[in-house]
């Protein structure tokens, strides 16, 4: 029998069981009404007969009715069980309103009253109505307007309602939470340790209404939630997830939201993953809603954090989740082409052959640190990219899903530069070229270097590529990052140092780590601007802040060297830069102003091929004393000029654009630089 069946089965099961509870209490009411205001325990069915068990009306599968699975979970008494099928009845039965007006003995009262209940029912209890009964306290039933408590109307919680029908769905007042697919991914080697760890841990606790809270810590919010979810199906518990930002800080409200928190779970035996990734450190307000909410929680509790939560008043375990290693993604790669291999095959694309596709997936597995759920996703992106005309190579598509993979978390970050350079747009003398060169070899030869070869086996510190780019403004150290960026196939994301430095201790190294942190997946290429806002001279340290201004330089050039990508810092002054920061950078390029034959070369190549161009002299343009990017400026501003003009580019157009430069930087245009220019 499948899965539909037995659900369908039950299904007509459990209307059954509530059809024939709601007529014992049908029974019961006109029982009572026939005898007036006599003792309502006369004539009843024998107790021990009116009972049924849930194996008669469900044959073909072991869940319980709805019914008796809320009774059980809310210890609720036979008194509470018939007052509850009361309220159910008047939402389910035509007849129940019209029963309530008899019993009543007034024709307008067609609702149920705890008073009718005590009065009609055998073994009443007053506690069945009292703030801290199961029937209010966790919301069973609703108190309508009124006076008087035994006269006030009584309705069932719309969410009890559906629960006791057999519609699945989550209390629409929890908003933000949501119930995580039943489908547990297989776990790689090291998060299957972590989630061994956690159940053996909760094996060991006395109840379960006492399990310690586990904290998974890391920057895989994916991962964490796979090693939650494959842990609470070891205990046969559906997984609800709730993100922190959406509890209430409202005291009032955020102690309501706890109640219908706490009932989600007991009836449904869920588990709770608590996604705090994006909890913010400086709000203490909501860091007291989660401490209450933590506080209050029973049973299968998971939080997921990037850093450690501080302040929780509830035993709380922490399980750091690391990265997936090296040859764990390698297996992932493998695993999920072996997937979509017979897809391709059936497109008719071509596969490489495995020493081919082992190779590719190594360069991937060196240049992305992606977790398990990234490389799937980027499998499939690519999928969907060979089934496209003019499809790109297996290799090419897999690179660009990394790449597009990887972007979301850093894209708020740090400004992406997008680069179509090349080579044959980066004027530079001989020696600043060929740096360039070999700092792009060394990033397409990490895999080979690395691993093939076994310099990260000895120690993965240091393995990061740095670089420094010094010189003057418009020399080139942005157009040199991205002619690198552009011929490697990585994205470029430029960060300035001075937004980042904070004068707050502390706050520099948070927003550096949260780059980082970000960067790491996609391997891309780092551009820290204006390093001299954090680095300099070291002086000796006479007070606090020189203190905590050499611990920032040292947490940047920490985090760099261990970078799994490259990361670039450009000043315009080297000369400031402490020497000692300075040997930990694997390459230092200085770019200098250009001479009259690297600025005759600029000029050369400065125009598209698509510009109309008319008696240009490059030689004189030469003699213009400016550095590449003010002589883009100025040939971009010559364009618009001479386009307004609808003529073709002219010396006497780019002299004009010339004049509005250098009136804009302040500077002096001498009569040697535009001799003979017009």
């Amino acid at each position: 029998m499948t899965i539909a069946n037995t659900f369908e089965n039950w299904q007509q099961a459990n209307k059954d069981f509530l059809l024939v509870a709601l007529e014992q209490v049908s029974s019961i009411m006109k029982s009572y009404i026939d005898r007036g205001e006599k003792d309502s325990s006369r004539d009843l069915p024998n107790r021990s007969e009116a009972r049924f068990s849930p194996k008669d009306i469900l044959p073909e599968t072991s869940t319980p009715p709805a019914l008796e699975t809320l009774c059980k979970r809310f210890n609720l008494s036979d008194f509470e069980k018939n007052l509850l099928l009361l309220c159910v009845g008047v939402e389910l039965d035509l007849n129940f309103p019209e029963l309530c007006a008899e019993a009543h003995g007034v024709n307008h009262q067609h609702f149920p009253t705890f008073g009718l209940a005590l009065r009609a029912f055998p073994n009443s209890h007053w506690s069945a109505l009292a703030p801290s009964g199961p029937l209010r306290r966790w919301k069973l039933i609703d108190l309508g307007p009124g006076k008087t408590l035994t006269n006030t109307a009584l309705y069932i919680d719309e969410r009890i309602l559906h629960y006791l029908v057999g519609v699945e769905m989550t209390d629409t007042l929890l908003i933000g939470m949501t119930e995580l697919s039943q489908k547990v991914q297989q776990l790689i080697p090291s998060h299957q340790s972590v989630a061994d760890k956690i159940e053996a841990l909760w094996k060991l606790s006395p109840a379960r209404n006492l399990l310690p809270i586990i904290q998974l810590c890391g920057s895989e919010i994916e991962d964490k939630t796979d090693i939650a979810q494959a842990v609470c199906d070891r205990f046969e518990r559906r997984v609800s997830l709730l993100y922190c930002h959406c509890i209430p800080l409202n005291p009032e409200d955020l102690g309501f939201f706890i109640r219908r928190l706490k009932r989600e779970c007991i009836l449904n035996c869920k588990a709770l993953v608590l996604n705090c990734d994006d909890i913010d450190p400086a709000d203490q307000q909501q860091r007291v809603a989660i401490n209450q909410l933590l506080d209050q929680l029973e049973g299968f509790v998971i939080v997921t954090t990037l850093f450690p939560l501080q302040g929780i008043k509830r035993q709380m375990i922490r399980f750091d989740v690391p990265k997936p290693l090296p040859q764990e993604q390698l297996s992932t790669w493998k695993t999920s082409m072996t997937e979509f291999k017979t897809q391709l095959n059936g497109q008719g694309e071509c596969i490489p052959d495995s020493d081919k596709l082992l190779q590719d997936l190594q360069v991937l597995t060196s240049q992305f640190q992606l977790s398990t759920s990234m490389i799937r996703r980027a499998c499939t992106a690519a999928v969907a990219q060979l089934t496209m005309p003019s499809a790109p190579s297996l290799q090419q598509a897999l690179w660009q899903s990394c790449r597009i993979q990887a972007r979301p978390g850093l894209d708020e970050l740090a400004e992406r530069i997008e680069s179509k350079l090349s080579w044959d747009d980066l004027v530079l003398p001989p020696l600043q070229k060929e740096t360039l060169k070999e700092i792009s070899a060394h990033v397409r030869q990490k895999a080979k270097v690395y691993e093939k070869w076994g310099f990260a086996s000895k120690s993965r510190r240091g393995l990061g590529i740095t670089a420094l780019f010094s010189g003057p403004s418009g020399t080139g150290k942005t157009l040199a990052a991205g002619v690198l960026a552009n011929e490697l196939n990585l994205d470029l994301y430029r960060i300035e140092l001075s937004a980042v430095v904070s004068k707050y201790i502390g706050e520099t190294e948070k927003n550096l780590q949260q780059i980082f942190n970000a960067a790491e997946s996609g391997g891309v290429i780092l551009l820290f601007d204006e390093a001299d806002s954090i680095f300099g001279k070291r002086s000796e340290v006479k007070d606090s802040k020189d203190r905590n201004a050499n611990l920032e330089v040292s947490y940047l050039l920490q985090r760099m060297e261990s970078y799994p990508g490259m990361a670039i810092l450009t000043t315009n002054l080297q000369s400031n830069l402490d020497p000692a920061f300075m040997r930990r950078l694997r390459f230092v390029t200085q770019f200098s102003l250009p001479d009259a034959a690297h600025r005759a070369e600029i000029w050369r190549r400065i125009f598209p091929p698509d510009t109309p161009t008319e008696g240009l002299s490059v030689e004189r343009l030469a003699q213009l004393n400016a550095p590449g990017g003010n002589i883009r400026i100025i040939a971009l501003n010559a364009a618009f000029i001479a386009a307004d003009a609808e003529e073709p580019v002219q010396m006497k157009h780019i002299l004009r654009a010339t004049q509005t430069e250098y009136e804009k930087l302040g500077k002096s245009l001498t009569s040697v630089e535009i001799s003979g220019w017009i």
